[in-house]
């Protein structure tokens, strides 16, 4: 009998108030292994309500306290760290080996990392004379609403509830209704080590029912969104108007720049990597590659080489590079995009079509590894965001010629440099607009550092103590000392 995840409300594991439930697809499968609940407005008021009854405890405790339990989730996650990594896997079509390596490990350390980082958070003073001291508090907002994407189901998840449980706010969380299952085994976590009910509260079910009922509920002062522009944008239209704090990790399409004087063993190598990881399905991917001229052929045939020898199969084999993208609907929108770049010009090179498998994968949801060269730079495939497995390849000569190609669509999310000369690489990743930029390496994350984009890729950034200090609000208090 197939399983029938629950929300997790008030500290316990129930049904949807409505009784329905929707399908969850295994994309690897084609087939429906499990049901999610159908939420609606009424779930989000009780999960809602039983987040303002845990926050003046939850608020009020120590900070020792709130990273005692943080903690101790964090130990939960090592100890089901093979559980978690296979159920992310099924539930996301993604290779089991990077579910293993980065999605449950990272999980894991984001609540460490904020466990730690409350008790290491400060706030300033200032004093302009002998007479008046000026100091600043910071403290919880109330109920904030973290709505979680589907590519890095319990990595981002986390990542936006732990540093709003480490700051003292209890949350409303929605994880994606495409990859519900590790948020609900995170939810039985959360039960086990102990996590005061009403703290978190976790609602399944349609963006457009329980996503939008977070965003325009008026006792949720603040919201944090990873996701899609065009959702971003319904978000801030609804939750704008309200004064509610926002932060969005929007979309991207970022450009990979490589010039001629790199360590051009390491820039290919970690290429494959960068284009291709997660089947392209991860807002950091670059989807650009701009080349300088004097190795643009060779590197061409050598990175079209080791794409067409990526390994596409069995997300649950250790053996598998790519597995299935997410959807059968996002599978389509790739394929459109592969057929869209042939209507403009553009030469398949490599890939560009649908994988199909023998066996028990012989449905599920696969896409060639694709390269496509012949673009121009400001094309409709060069400049909306694909998300799947999916890059272009195109020369370059000059300097300025490759800054105003990267910093031409409207998302300014992440960049990657490749170059031996110091100065050039920090001369164009000052001029790249982009809020993340990596020189001669790709998704190097140290946890401090603020992450988030410009333009259409976002507002606000998170990470580091720019999290905690967007789950606080500042009060400044002045005193005459004499």
């Amino acid at each position: 009998m197939m399983i029938k995840i629950q929300n997790y409300i008030d500290g316990k594991l129930i049904p949807p108030a409505s009784g329905e439930h929707l399908e969850n697809i295994n994309p690897a499968l084609g087939k429906v292994y499990s049901y999610i609940p159908d939420s609606d407005t009424s779930d989000v008021q009780a999960a809602v309500k039983a987040a303002q009854a845990a926050f003046d405890q939850w608020s009020t405790s120590s900070i020792q306290e709130r990273a005692a339990v943080m903690n101790k989730i964090a130990d939960l996650i090592d100890r089901d760290a093979n559980k978690l990594a296979k159920a992310e896997s099924i539930d996301n079509g993604k290779p089991i080996s990077l579910a293993s390596k980065v999605d449950i490990p990272r999980a894991s350390s984001n609540l460490r990392f904020y466990a730690s980082a409350i008790q290491q958070f400060s706030s300033e003073s200032h004093q302009p004379d002998d007479r008046y001291l000026n100091y600043t508090t910071r403290k919880a907002v109330g109920v904030a609403g973290c709505i979680s994407p589907w590519n890095l189901p319990l990595y981002l998840f986390t990542w936006k509830i732990a540093p709003a449980l480490a700051a003292g706010n209890t949350v409303v969380a929605k994880p994606s209704e495409i990859t519900p299952m590790t948020a609900f085994l995170f939810s039985q976590l959360c039960i086990e080590a102990g996590l005061p009910s009403g703290v978190l509260n976790v609602v399944h079910g349609l963006g457009g029912k329980v996503g939008q009922a977070i965003a325009e509920h008026p006792d949720i002062p603040i919201i944090s969104f990873t996701g899609g522009t065009e959702t971003g944008k319904q978000i801030a239209r609804t939750a704008a108007p309200m004064f509610k704090k926002l932060s969005l990790e929007l979309g991207g399409k970022n450009p990979n720049i490589i010039f001629a004087d790199c360590d051009f063993k390491k820039a290919l190598a970690t290429t494959v990597n960068s284009s291709f990881s997660n089947q392209g399905q991860i807002c950091l991917c670059g989807s650009r590659i701009f080349v300088e001229r004097p190795i643009y052929q060779k590197f061409l045939d050598e990175f079209v080489f080791k794409v067409k020898n990526l390994n596409v199969g069995d997300p649950t084999s250790n053996d598998t590079q790519l597995g299935a993208v997410v959807s059968e609907s996002h599978m389509k929108k790739v394929l459109s995009y592969i057929d869209l770049a042939r209507e403009e010009g553009g030469e398949v090179v490599a890939g560009g079509k649908r994988v199909v498998l023998d066996g028990d994968c012989k449905d599920g949801y696969f896409i060639q590894p694709t390269v496509i060269t012949g673009l121009s730079p400001t094309c409709r495939t060069n400049q909306e965001e694909i998300f799947g497995p999916v890059v272009t390849i195109m020369p370059f000569d000059k300097e300025e010629e490759v800054v105003s190609y990267a910093n031409s669509t409207p998302y300014g999310l992440a960049a990657t440099i490749w170059s031996e000369n110091l100065k050039r690489a920090h001369r164009v990743a000052e001029l790249v607009k982009s809020g993340i930029i990596w020189v001669n390496c790709w998704l190097i994350r140290d946890l401090r550092t603020p992450f988030g984009g410009m333009k259409q890729s976002g507002v606000g950034r998170e990470g580091g103590l720019e999290a905690l200090r967007f789950f606080t609000e500042a009060k400044n208090i002045c005193i005459d000392l004499k």
